[in-house]
């Protein structure tokens, strides 16, 4: 399939034999919890695609981190799913770099091993608690000598077990109140802990389990502070991880849809004009993708940011549930019973849905802000 090779052929450029080395292996061995794919992302030098080359990545824009992602889950959704959540995370960071005195230097120096030694960075900043507005985190801290202690955690959090650095949102106490700030925790600190949570053995692979803080010790160098207008407001830190997470998210689920297109248009079943419904309709979410990572590219940021990609991720979502129902009915009924791919796959996209904001929890916020006013999340 046209698109979907060039994003292939994009994710080999930058990370060559990784899309032949997943494709040598089974999907259910892909998939599986504990399976090898996390270990291949580090392998074939994953960790650096969004890091900047001065500090030794390959500093990639936001369309092409979209064509490696819709890539490496259109073999493992599991795989594509976990590491957004390090691209994401990886890309605000080192927005904030080039910003000078946004980040210490001992926060530079962080981040300066990720590429070198293929860390793997983690996020525990939103939470999809039920009536919970996902800016506000769910972990606290107080003050100590040096820094501060953390208590709390984040489930789920992909790459719980093969994560070597936590970013972490938390409360921080301030003039009687508290602010929001974004830790820098190595995964190895004492008080950190992991727990099973993801059940499921859809994304299994993922690492999505719980990940508790108790008593935790951040110095006080470690803790990149926001300063928003209001506690529903997004500030520049938000604003550029929430972007680039709702685009990156969005790409896992076209990459999985992809899959069963392209099976269905290989296998040539059904109608044409089905074929052709199946693929406009793949075609359409990789269209709104790539249209909010340009975007991204071209410079767009803020609360037009925030609402471009909310909307190509809203769109998307009704696009693959129908790209996929129709290549699963294309593929048809003795090729679904005889390979537990295909029921996988269908499963797989479905998840897109559940990534906080949902598209109800964000309806009111959206309406007003189409009709004018700032834009704030549920």
């Amino acid at each position: 399939m046209r698109s979907l090779d060039e994003a292939r052929d994009v994710c080999e450029r930058h990370h060559p034999g990784l899309c032949g080395a997943l494709s040598d292996i089974s999907l259910a061995e892909r998939e599986a919890p504990g399976g090898p794919v996390l270990g291949m992302f580090r392998k074939f030098g994953g960790p650096g695609l969004l890091v900047p080359a001065e500090f030794g990545g390959q500093g990639v824009d936001a369309l092409a981190a979209s064509r490696v992602v819709r890539a490496m889950s259109s073999y493992s959704p599991s795989l594509g799913a976990a590491t957004t959540m390090h691209h994401y995370t990886t890309a605000t960071l080192f927005s904030l770099a080039k910003r000078a005195g946004r980040l210490t230097p001992a926060q530079l120096d962080l981040l300066a091993d990720i590429a070198p030694a293929d860390l793997i960075v983690a996020s525990g900043w939103a939470e999809g608690r039920p009536g919970a507005n996902i800016v506000v985190p769910a972990a606290t801290a107080r003050a100590t000598e040096g820094g501060y202690l953390v208590n709390g955690g984040k489930k789920p959090c992909s790459l719980a077990r093969s994560m070597d650095l936590l970013t972490a949102s938390v409360a921080l106490p301030a003039d009687g109140a508290q602010t929001l700030a974004l830790l820098l925790v190595p995964a190895g600190s004492p008080g950190i802990s992991v727990h099973r949570f993801w059940l499921s053995d859809v994304l299994a692979g993922a690492e999505s389990h719980e990940v508790r803080l108790t008593d935790v010790f951040v110095p006080a160098d470690m803790v990149i502070r926001t300063e928003p207008d209001a506690p529903d407001r997004l500030d520049d830190l938000q604003t550029t991880g929430f972007a680039w997470f709702e685009m990156l998210a969005t790409s896992v689920y076209v990459g999985a849809a992809g899959n069963l297109v392209e099976q269905a248009l290989t296998r040539g079943r059904g109608s044409v004009t089905d074929r052709l419904q199946a693929a406009l309709q793949l075609e359409s979410a990789v269209a709104l993708v790539e249209g909010a990572a340009r975007a991204l590219d071209d410079g767009l940021a803020g609360d037009a940011a925030v609402s471009a990609v909310l909307v190509a991720r809203y769109a998307a979502q009704q696009a693959l549930r129908e790209a996929a129902d129709m290549a699963a009915e294309l593929l048809g009924g003795i090729a679904f019973m005889r390979s537990p791919d295909i029921a996988y796959l269908i499963a797989a996209v479905r998840p897109l849905a559940y990534h906080p904001p949902s598209r109800t929890a964000m309806a009111e916020a959206l309406v007003d802000y189409f009709a004018g006013r700032p834009l704030r999340l549920a």
